[in-house]
């Protein structure tokens, strides 16, 4: 029988339910139980994949083109499974799935309301992912805060399962804030125990409470949230601020929460932790051997959640380096001829991220010509890959109009273009080239070292492709395709073999770096990163030597 753990939170959003939620996964997978993580969304959007980054931070893809919450990021990158469309559910797939039933006749002429028919199909699409026996533990995590009008129906969902299914089967793990407040010197406990009496109030019951804490929580503090939100001592947990969120299974580890998680769901038989790999990529990510500077040019940087997964793959990969990955976050919309060099001049690689749009591009494409000309290790991503092909053709093919349709409709030189079966799409939902897509890789080129294989898959979400017409253009001039896709000839990746390292992918390769499994990609780049800035500092070493001789 699988069991059924619910993560709700209270007092205020961005507390971490997805990381709280991961690293209770991870924990328990590391006991050799079988687990997976769901989130359901409170906002009306069917999906996030018409969302502003800046309402919602990035747009995460899996495997079957789902366009999802970026805490599926997150469980990916803690489990080492992928994800599905089954993992993320909003209030609007919801309504819709509701809705077209009823159009269809199949609540035969009832009153359509939100109890039953609302929360029967949130409880059947919780129950979805444990219904053929594939995990031992389904962890669902509520979006949202407890006492949001959108959450009410969520909450009320969970409160049917928790009185439908035996105890021992369904749990609810509750995670607060604990406030300092510094003029005081003094945690308060207040906000939580009436974010928990809330929860209550809606009929839901927290078996474990976790507590957000700048500072320690005393034994004297625990045993007040305790006695006040009617949990046993031992069931609140202390989660302080990390240095790292790859920290939190084992503050999680030493507090015991799997451990009381695995006594309320009456599961036996559990083995020791195997958190061995975890533990030597810690010591790799705490005690890095070197550092490399990389300049990460995008248009949404003021939100960091906007470039998530980028982010946590140069994590990922300078740990294998053993290096610390310092990221400069450059607005490309500021990036100008005149003021490149000094922006730049301390970087040792050049990220050129995903975007949609217009605005900064020209300054993307300034960055990509500076990487070209200035040996510096480059590496674009989607439209990344888009402006590294535009400038190419702009000054060394000699196409100064050069452009992507998406931006300018009556460039002479379109050479990077709608996709031929986009053109006739006007619904924006749900109708991007999504999901994983299998590619080819000519042997003998940069991408052939750094996966190592020639056919690979990576996920994608785009519209405009590389314009095949221009094929032998590029090639002629020294751009090499060097990945393909093998169904539709879409140019998936290229690359500069005159340079120590360029390369631009059309998909998104950061969509799939794991803690055990880091993106090929990025592990190269950060390689190539060090060994610029050994090259560099050593030409500094030189100049003194030379200098003071």
């Amino acid at each position: 029988m699988t069991k059924y753990i619910f993560v709700t939170g209270g007092v205020t959003s961005s507390l971490g339910k997805g990381i709280i939620a991961a690293s209770l996964a991870k924990l328990l997978q590391a006991r050799g139980l079988k687990v997976t993580i769901q989130k359901f969304d409170p906002y009306i959007n069917v999906d996030p994949g018409t969302l502003n980054p800046y309402e919602h931070g990035e747009c995460f893809v899996t495997d079957d083109g789902a366009e999802t919450d970026l805490d599926l990021g997150h469980y990916e990158r803690f489990l080492n499974i992928p994800t599905s469309q089954a993992n993320n559910v909003t209030t609007g797939r919801i309504y819709q799935t509701v809705i077209n039933k009823e159009r269809e006749g199949a609540y035969l002429g009832k009153t359509v309301q939100v109890i039953p028919h609302i929360t029967d199909e949130i409880k059947r699409r919780m129950l979805l992912l444990g219904s053929d026996g594939k995990y031992d533990i389904v962890i669902t995590e509520i979006g949202g805060t407890v006492g949001d009008i959108e959450s009410l129906p969520f909450v009320e969902a969970v409160r049917q399962l928790q009185w439908e299914m035996p105890e021992e089967d369904c749990m609810v793990v509750h995670l607060t804030l604990i406030p300092y407040l510094k003029a005081a010197k003094e945690l308060k406990t207040k906000p939580t125990q009436h974010s928990v009496r809330m929860l209550s109030q809606e009929g839901v019951h927290p078996n474990v409470i976790v507590c957000r804490t700048e500072h320690p929580l005393s034994d004297e503090l625990k045993k007040k949230i305790a006695l006040f939100c009617n949990v046993k001592t031992n069931a609140v947990i202390e989660a302080m601020d990390a240095s790292t969120i790859y920290e939190v299974p084992m503050k999680m580890l030493q507090e015991g929460l799997d451990i009381i998680v695995l006594t309320k769901l009456q599961i036996n038989g559990y083995a020791a932790p195997e958190l061995t790999k975890w533990r030597a990529f810690l010591d790799k990510l705490k005690y890095p051997q070197s550092k490399v500077t990389i300049g990460l040019i995008g248009k949404y940087i003021e939100l960091q959640d906007a470039y998530k997964s980028i982010l946590e793959s140069f994590i990922h990969a300078g740990a294998i380096n053993e290096c610390k990955v310092q990221i400069v976050n450059v607005h490309s919309e500021f990036i100008t001829d005149e003021n490149v060099k000094e922006k730049f001049k301390d970087l040792d690689g050049l990220l050129v991220a995903p975007g949609f749009g217009l605005r900064g591009v020209e300054g993307k494409i300034i960055a990509v010509k500076y990487a070209r000309e200035n040996n510096l290790p480059f590496f674009g991503i989607c439209l990344g890959m888009q402006m590294a092909v535009i400038e190419f053709a702009r000054n060394v093919l000699g196409w100064t109009d050069s452009h992507s349709t998406e931006m300018n409709e009556n460039t002479t030189h379109p050479v990077i273009d709608l996709m031929e079966d986009q053109k006739s799409i006007e619904m924006k939902g749900g109708t991007m080239r999504l999901g994983a897509f299998p590619c080819d890789i000519v042997e003998g080129t940069l991408a052939h070292t750094i996966y190592g294989t020639t056919h690979i898959s990576e996920r994608h979400r785009h519209r405009w492709e590389f314009n095949n017409k221009y094929i032998k253009d590029f090639e002629k001039a020294g751009m090499v395709p060097s990945g393909k896709n093998p169904g539709s000839g879409l140019v998936e990746i290229v690359e500069l073999p005159n340079h120590p390292f360029f390369i631009g992918v059309q998909y998104h390769p950061e969509l799939k770096s794991t803690v055990e499994n880091p993106q090929p990609i990025f592990i190269h780049f950060i390689k190539a990163a060090k060994a610029f800035a050994e090259k560099k500092e050593t030409a500094k070493t030189s100049i003194l030597q030379s200098e003071l001789s």
